[in-house]
């Protein structure tokens, strides 16, 4: 069997309803960047690069954790992962795909390149919060972020299969999703990782890995990824975990949001899960400088300012209580779409 290369286009691929081959797509590049819209210019440019002559390609991370950088990137190792795509969600060649990302960043990067490698008939369109409006064409195959699901519901009947990355699913969405006929994934992955490395279908508490990954955990219980088709040394996330298998983790939250208040260590994730059945505002807890504990926990709430229920605190440990609630008319976001906890954390 042909070894599958960045150089390859699968004779099965569509964009917008149309055969293309690498020349064309190529031709279709120019178009893009000389006369279409900012996305299509977007669009166009990556196209360029991927058929250029360089074997690699250079990635921004969205800066979630810190500034923003450019990682170089082989291009056979996006190939791989989106053959180990394919292979986990059972893609097939002429599935019908939605193409509604950004292609600044990794993950509309891989919805292309997925398409040339498996050979996906994919549509494009502006990527905007409500990528469904107005669209009636039925989808094998698409990838969204929060945001996007959450105003795609009545829409998502005309899509088999979704998966959703880019920032963490709320658990109102989540029951929201159940309700729908869509199978529906939440993507586990990085920049670093060339986009998912694991999934979960949502109501599923365990992530599981993709073909060709082995997982481990360090000393502090972050999990290590080693994805030898992607990257060559593995990769030290900040993201605590529970190994439940070779295959499964269960993600329990980050490594530098951990709160040390009085010499109990607290997860902000766990909490906030505790907390989201009685709190309809997007929100986050986290920890503020305090003079006798070192750490405070506090709850922040995005919106004008609430009475709250005690009765949500039922559901917490003693420790896990919130010693005050602030409240921010709007979260700051990366360009991505993640909240900028610390940031946030740091006015108060």
């Amino acid at each position: 069997m042909k070894e599958v290369t960045y150089k390859n286009v699968h004779n099965r691929f569509k964009l917008n309803g149309f055969h293309l081959d690498k020349e064309d797509l190529c031709r279709v590049s120019y178009c893009l960047i000389k006369e279409g819209d900012e996305f299509e210019k977007s669009i166009g440019d990556f196209l360029l690069d991927w058929f250029d002559e360089k074997s690699y390609i250079d990635l921004q991370t969205s800066g979630t954790t810190g500034p923003p950088k450019v990682i170089r990137t082989n291009k056979q190792t996006m190939v791989n992962s989106a053959l180990a795509t394919g292979d986990f969600f059972n893609l097939s060649p002429g599935d019908k795909a939605l193409y509604c990302l950004p292609t600044k960043f990794i993950a509309g990067k891989m919805m292309l390149v997925r398409s040339f490698v498996l050979g996906l008939d994919i549509d494009c369109v502006a990527p905007s919060s409500h990528p469904l409006t107005k669209n009636e064409t039925v989808y094998d195959f698409v990838a969204m972020v929060p945001l996007q699901a959450e105003n795609s519901l009545a829409g998502l009947k005309n899509v088999k299969k979704m998966i959703v990355g880019g920032a963490s699913m709320s658990k109102s969405l989540e029951k929201s999703l159940l309700k729908v006929k869509t199978e529906v994934y939440e993507t586990y992955g990085m920049t670093e990782t060339i986009t998912h490395i694991a999934a979960k279908k949502i109501g599923e508490k365990s992530f599981s890995i993709l073909p060709n990954i082995q997982i481990s955990q360090n000393d502090k219980n972050c999990l290590v990824i080693s994805a030898p088709k992607i990257t060559a040394e593995p990769i030290v996330t900040n993201d605590l975990v529970e190994l439940i298998n070779d295959h499964q983790f269960t993600f329990l939250g980050r490594a530098d949001n951990v709160v040390n208040s009085g010499g109990i260590k607290l997860i902000p994730e766990q909490i906030e899960e505790k907390l989201s059945h009685g709190i309809h505002s997007r929100f986050f807890v986290g920890g503020v400088a305090d003079a006798v504990l070192g750490e405070k926990l506090v709850l922040v709430i995005e919106g004008e300012k609430q009475p709250i229920d005690e009765a949500i605190y039922n559901a917490l440990d003693k420790y896990e209580k919130p010693k005050e609630v602030f409240y921010l008319s709007k979260f700051m976001e990366t360009e991505s779409g993640k909240i900028k906890r610390k940031e946030m954390l740091a006015s108060f």
